[in-house]
């Protein structure tokens, strides 16, 4: 008679040994690592932010709903879901490079990036034109393919591309989004949002340095992101003085996306400056 805690053991080892000879099968490039499950939370959380953009403010303004907290509360949750997707694009890569990444990291990255910087904030520019008064659906519309054609552009070239360490070329996609979507919470006249969102497209396929978040930059990220999430959350809710901090931090968020590239365009003429003095002086210093 065979013991039935004997019987267990052995089909436990049964089990065990099929899943390992299963994980064996597995080509490496379908498996997972915890990097590429914060990825999948990165895309998740930019077509959660679409589905609110639709369903909260683009589907009562066509029927005609006069709720305006509703489409206040859906455009907070959306944009919440973007810097979310920023939170999750952050850690994904501080957690690639201390653990590992599957050969299809990149892959995923890019294509989450698409969906939560690109085809989110494009299709949150697009509603705005079509429940905005006085602005123009078409050109908005053409803004909105323009944001999201920048993004591909950025993210193609990235993959081609190879830069110095701890440097992008082009504004970064998250911050051109957030970027993009502070300009159209600010709620300024219909051509100034216009030509503030072609600039910050323009900014993330053009060739300005902007240094990776990594350390006290990814801290300061990280709490400038959370700092973000409240305002949102008090905006909502229409907390004593939302509506002022959340102009204040779209202000902010617009105010760095045009200072930075300043700050890189100045640094590098100095260094072209320097490296020109240098040459001059080794030059001079050699014999005639």
């Amino acid at each position: 008679m065979i013991d039935p805690d004997t019987r267990a053991a052995e089909w436990a080892a049964d089990a065990e040994a099929e899943a390992a000879e299963e994980a064996e099968e597995m080509p490496l490039s379908l498996r997972l690592s915890i990097a590429d499950a914060l990825t999948l939370g990165n895309a998740t959380c930019g077509f959660m932010a679409v589905y609110f953009t639709t369903t909260g403010i683009l589907i009562p303004h066509l029927t005609g709903s006069t709720e305006t907290g509703m489409a206040r509360n859906s455009a907070a949750t959306a944009v919440i879901l973007m810097l979310a997707a920023a939170i999750f694009d952050l850690f994904d890569g501080i957690v690639a490079r201390k653990l590992r990444s599957s050969p299809m990291g990149a892959e995923l990255d890019n294509l989450s990036d698409l969906i939560s910087f690109g085809l989110a904030p494009a299709y949150f520019v697009l509603v705005y034109g079509m429940v905005t008064p006085g602005a123009q659906q078409k050109v908005s519309a053409v803004a909105a393919i323009v944001v999201l054609l920048a993004v591909v552009l950025r993210l193609a070239r990235f993959s081609c591309v190879t830069m110095k360490d701890g440097m992008f070329q082009g504004m970064p996609s998250p911050f051109g989004a957030l970027t993009v979507v502070s300009i159209v919470l600010l709620e300024l006249p219909f051509i100034p949002t216009l030509l503030a969102i072609i600039g910050v497209a323009w900014l993330m396929v053009s060739r300005v340095e902007y240094p990776k978040p990594r350390g006290v930059l990814a801290v300061a990220m990280l709490a400038w992101i959370v700092g973000a999430m409240g305002m949102l959350a008090a905006w909502a809710f229409d907390a004593p003085g939302g509506a002022f901090l959340l102009q204040t931090g779209c202000a902010l968020q617009v105010v760095l996306g045009a200072v930075i590239p300043l700050f890189a365009t100045a640094r590098r003429v100095n260094t072209f400056r320097g490296n020109r003095r240098e040459s001059r002086e080794a030059r001079a210093a050699q014999p005639r």
